[in-house]
């Protein structure tokens, strides 16, 4: 005999697949509208065919605004499978007084017109309370007979169920889904792939009327995703040279969960890929590693009494060029937390922190295996990698005489673009080089000094690298010192220029 709370589970269950069989419509086209279509380079209104995965349901949509009594129509057009837009056949925005209204409904051309009714008027609308005893009669009739037909079935199929004993593989529950107020029931849709990393892939997408990027991790690297939901959410993290974090959710179900972490969205990408496209003048390179050194400093600093509470030491523990990404006016901000390691009093970080990170920005110390697992051990091994990514600026500035090479890697003259662990062993552990500080560099008063800076950062030893906040009062201080002489003047006083007292190392350590 079956427990009344699974008869009642089924009796739902039923219903709820009568609607979706009776009430399904098939989208095959939507109105089509685009306010910004200068902008987008894109047609300004038309019918638009919706394509999708055979699996997957579509729909149309339509959001616009209410300016002073008028409707201004931003965008229409198809939308893919969105549980919000099942069953629905008109085009109808139900939350109370938004910014922007969004309606979505399934069914060809369904959002030609769209509605505003919110929920609190529809309570309080009324309506005849004694309806005509046959127009009752034909309502249940119609209503309950194909419920008790699917009701059956489902009662025959679990008692099936039961008795077999059906056995499915356990699947891996990847927990609730972190809240992220700002994100719900906004409207969020993927538009292209603009990277891939070890973890997942980075999608550009929209959200409303702006851009956003949305990282996505399958369900076997929740880890990485948890670690960097984490960081991002710890008390402080909301600063100018770290990526703003939007929300976190959990997409699917069973094998299928996708893991989304939703930032910021940086038009120009990565250091990366903006040194690979463009050169650097001598006050673009100051302005992008020190707000960059200036990133690194706050992250490893230790601060409390916020407002919102104590902000923690963080290592990030995979700073590269590619985890740096650039604003419109050069500002840089640090992403990619996934491997990242706060540091709380009395809180041990354990011994199972190893080889991670990217292997052509491994420390000596990493490579060898050999880590002190303290606090400052992790923060310097940071700097060492600091000390590459200013490396990779000093090489494509065009403030030394000569030629501008092109883009490279941190040694990627010595070890090509796919070292193996022991590769990198066997160039900066065995053989201790580092990536070539060209001659020409030294001519140019602000690339010397620049230039002794990244050798304190990548030194051998760790105790003897730069502290973050040490990198960002000498390129203050170098930008200020270089901003004095005039440019005809720099080759002759470059040894006068480099002889100035640095801020000492340990500002921040």
């Amino acid at each position: 005999r079956l427990p009344s709370q699974d008869l009642i589970f089924l009796l739902c269950l039923g219903t709820f697949m009568l609607c979706a069989i009776l009430g399904r419509s098939e989208t095959q086209e939507c109105m089509y509208y685009n306010a910004n279509w200068e902008k987008d380079r894109t047609n300004r209104s038309g019918i638009e065919p919706c394509y999708g995965e055979k699996d997957k349901r579509r729909h149309c949509f339509a959001t616009w605004k209410n300016v002073s009594g008028t409707v201004e129509i931003v965008k229409q057009g198809c939308w893919l499978d969105d549980v919000n837009c099942y069953d629905s056949n008109d085009c109808v925005e139900k939350k109370e007084a938004p910014d922007v209204f969004f309606c979505c409904c399934e069914g060809n051309m369904c959002n030609e017109k769209f509605f505003y009714s919110p929920e609190m008027q529809a309570a309080q609308t009324t309506s005849n309370p004694y309806p005509q005893s046959p127009q009752l009669f034909n309502t249940l009739l119609y209503s309950l007979v194909p419920i008790m037909v699917i009701v059956a079935i489902v009662l025959f199929s679990f008692w099936m169920y039961r008795h077999h004993k059906l056995a499915y593989p356990p699947v891996l529950d990847p927990g609730p889904t972190p809240p992220s107020p700002l994100l719900a029931h906004k409207p969020l849709q993927l538009l292209e792939i603009k990277a891939r990393g070890r973890f997942g892939c980075v999608w550009k997408a929209q959200l409303l009327n702006e851009y956003v990027a949305v990282k996505i991790f399958p369900l076997q690297d929740k880890q990485s995703w948890q670690n960097e939901y984490d960081i991002y959410c710890l008390s402080g993290m909301k600063h100018e040279n770290i990526l703003h974090f939007i929300g976190a959710e959990k997409r699917g179900s069973s094998i299928d969960v996708e893991l989304w972490l939703i930032t910021a969205y940086h038009e120009k990408g990565s250091l990366t890929d903006y040194l690979k496209a463009n050169v650097v003048s001598w006050n673009e390179l100051c302005y992008i590693a020190q707000t960059f050194a200036r990133g690194v400093a706050y992250l490893h600093e230790d601060i409390p009494g916020l407002k919102d509470g104590h902000k923690p030491a963080i290592a990030h523990r995979d700073i590269k060029s590619k985890n740096i990404l650039l604003k419109n006016n050069l500002t840089t901000c640090i992403a990619d937390f996934g491997l990242a390691l706060k540091f709380e009093a009395g809180k041990s970080v354990g011994d199972t922190h190893g080889q991670v990170g990217t292997r052509r920005y491994m420390a000596p110390e990493v490579l060898e295996g050999a880590i002190n697992f303290q606090r400052d051990a992790f923060l310097r091994i940071d700097m060492y990698a600091v000390g590459l990514v200013l490396w990779e600026l000093a090489h494509r500035c065009t403030a030394a005489d000569g030629p501008v090479d092109e883009y490279m890697l941190p040694f990627e003259e010595e070890v090509g673009q796919h070292p193996s662990l022991e590769d990198m062993q066997e160039v900066v552990v065995h053989k201790k080089l580092r990536p070539t500080l060209r001659e020409c560099w030294q001519k140019h008063a602000g690339l010397a000094m620049l230039c002794e800076t990244i050798e304190e950062c990548w030194d051998h030893e760790a105790e003897a690298r730069l502290s973050a906040g040490c990198v960002e009062e000498r390129i203050i201080q170098m930008q200020r010192q270089t901003n004095l002489i005039a440019p005809e003047e720099i080759v002759t006083v470059v040894t006068m220029v480099t002889n100035v007292d640095f801020p000492p190392k340990e500002s921040s350590l």
